[in-house]
């Protein structure tokens, strides 16, 4: 049945989606950043068109971007592309969704974030991204899951005072 059971499973799914496409992208963006000279080159091309099908986005940035594979592009395609199945615009537009479906008595400052973090995933720009440096934004973006999710579990699952604090090596069950 597709209930708030299968909501809340499709919001983790999305949520650990998000979070392995960033950690993917942040690794190796660093990894394969290449020397001034081998940009462009065979090597530059067979490592980022690698990491393009480690996430299933190969055939997607070739339909969408037809030539080179620059790092840059990469990063659009992966965090900005709603139109993108493993993005993180997508998983967030997704993670939005179902949890306005959701939607209980107390889930309003849930989806207040998950709308405004869809927004300006929306509304972003991959200079914007890259003017505060990629990595950077690629952490920001993890503690906002993270806080995304510690969220869902306050206000479906316990209230604040029933938490351990996140110092705490016991978390909050499910």
């Amino acid at each position: 049945m597709q209930d708030d059971s299968f909501r809340f499973l499709r919001l983790g799914t999305f949520l650990e989606r998000a979070d392995n496409t960033a950690r993917i992208l942040d690794v190796k963006y660093h990894i394969l950043l290449p020397s001034l000279a081998e940009i462009g080159g065979a090597a530059d091309y067979y490592q980022w068109g690698a990491l393009l099908r480690s996430v299933s986005a190969f055939e997607s940035y070739r339909k969408t971007y037809r030539d080179l594979i620059t790092p840059k592009r990469v990063a659009e395609l992966l965090i900005l592309r709603a139109d993108m199945p493993r993005s993180l615009a997508a998983c967030i537009q997704e993670v939005n969704r179902l949890t306005q479906e959701i939607n209980g008595p107390r889930s309003g400052e849930l989806v207040r974030r998950c709308g405004r973090f869809q927004g300006e995933l929306h509304f972003g720009s991959v200079d914007e991204i890259f003017t505060q440096g990629l990595h950077e934004y690629l952490t920001e973006f993890l503690a906002r899951i993270y806080d995304l999710g510690d969220l869902i579990n306050t206000t479906y699952f316990w209230s604040t005072d029933e938490c351990p604090p996140r110092s705490s090596p016991y978390t909050c069950p499910a």
